[in-house]
């Protein structure tokens, strides 16, 4: 079992509660289905003295209606003790914690630590991979199964910010048994035996911003296992014109392929995008937003195009996909508006798709509605109730309906 053991006297705790109720039918054949109905209890709990916390963040889920293996499932993301303000530099956590990485992120059972002196920043972790379902114990074959990493990063230089990282994350697959042919074709029972798949990466980062004239963001992320450029990103928006701003996007990306996967014996290629893109604001209210992309793949291409309006009352998008990636014209409504001083927010939403998987094929269509309300009568309570439709070939007059209480906590002792 993973534990974190400190004595808890907090001057300070907080955080959330929430509980969900939601509703839905699923059709294991055209004519026979089930009806669900799943509750989610959510508790995110902050337990502070001075610069030490304990932070946890924890979800219960079962469902009434159908009785489901391993229901009821209580599911921790988060459990860790951190310290801040070591020697007024460093920041240590302990125990189940996120970890925000493009490579390889989500949460880990480990240590990590920060250090800050002057425009330097360096970063470390190492820890294992956590089990399925969020169990609250520790992954069996540690040496198979962990995660380590850094980021050196600096900011010394005016209105630049470098960094360079690294990330090794090894995974073995549980064994199990197939039936394959021996040297005579008679079937047999061999044990397969994976190796840990392993994620190892070097990564640079370069920016400049320049408030109210440019920002650039650039990323490189290098497969140290096959020896090859894994991803070239770069990020820019220019807003020296009053009310107006420019976007381009870029990125060359290889399929990111775990090391001994079987994956790695297909004939993959890379693919390319570039995006342009602006938003022009009207006045207060209105700002119109376009973008268009172009990706080429290792023997076609695609093209996107996206058209919206925002404004302080929703906003309404259209987008069009066309060429290798299928065929694709969707429109979208969307509005929320509160009243009473904010203590209810009705909200409607609608959207209507109509797809081709490929050009000259059958046309689908997909209808579905949002409608709901949320109900505020204290600044630290909330009531959500949402209903659901959507309707296509494949999920006919499919209707859903959720129901949700938030309750914020914070007491100082």
């Amino acid at each position: 079992m993973f534990a974190v053991s400190i004595p808890l006297y907090a001057q300070n705790i907080n955080g959330r509660f929430s509980s969900s109720l939601y509703s839905f039918e699923r059709y294991d054949t055209s004519n026979v289905s089930e009806t669900h109905l799943r509750t989610y209890q959510m508790l995110n709990l902050n337990m502070n003295y001075e610069n030490f916390s304990i932070r946890s963040y924890l979800n219960l889920e079962h469902d009434f209606a159908i009785q489901m293996i391993d229901d009821p499932r209580l599911r921790f993301y988060n459990l860790y003790f951190e310290a801040r303000k070591i020697l007024d530099i460093g920041t240590f956590k302990l125990g189940r914690q996120p970890l925000f990485n493009s490579v390889a992120g989500g949460v880990f059972d480990g240590a990590s630590l920060i250090l800050r002196k002057w425009d330097v920043q360096l970063s470390g972790f190492y820890g294992g991979n956590v089990p399925a379902y969020q169990e609250l114990k520790l992954i069996e074959n540690w040496e198979d199964n962990y995660i380590l990493g850094g980021k050196l990063s600096t900011s010394a230089l005016e209105n630049f910010r470098f960094a360079i990282g690294y990330i090794n994350k090894n995974f073995k697959p549980k064994d199990y048994f197939a039936l394959r042919l021996d040297p005579n074709l008679n079937p047999i029972t061999v044990l397969i035996e994976n190796k840990s798949n392993q994620y190892e990466f070097l990564s640079g980062e370069a920016s400049f911003f320049m408030k109210g004239l440019v920002s650039i963001d650039t990323r490189y992320d290098y497969d140290l296992n096959f020896n090859q450029t894994s991803k070239i990103e770069v990020d820019a928006r220019y807003e020296q014109v009053e009310n107006l701003g420019i976007n381009v996007y870029y990125n060359f990306r290889e399929p990111r392929i775990r090391y001994n996967s079987i994956f790695t014996v297909f004939d993959y290629g890379n693919t390319q995008e570039i995006e342009l893109g602006g938003d022009y604001r009207i006045d207060k209210n209105f700002t119109v937003i376009g973008k268009f992309g172009y990706v080429t793949y290792k023997d076609d291409n695609s093209s996107r195009l996206a058209l919206g309006l925002a404004t302080r009352y929703g906003t309404l998008n259209y987008r069009k996909t066309f060429g290798y990636a299928g065929e694709m014209d969707a429109v979208s409504l969307y509005s929320a508006y509160s009243v009473l001083d904010g203590m209810i927010t009705p909200s409607l939403g609608v959207s209507y798709t109509s797809y081709k998987l490929v050009k000259g094929g059958e046309a689908n269509d997909l209808m579905s509605l949002l409608a709901g309300v949320n109900y505020r009568p204290l600044r630290l309570l909330s009531f959500d109730l949402q209903a659901q439709y959507m309707n296509n070939k494949i999920y006919k007059n499919d209707l859903r309906f959720l129901f949700k209480l938030n309750h914020w906590f914070n007491l100082n002792l």
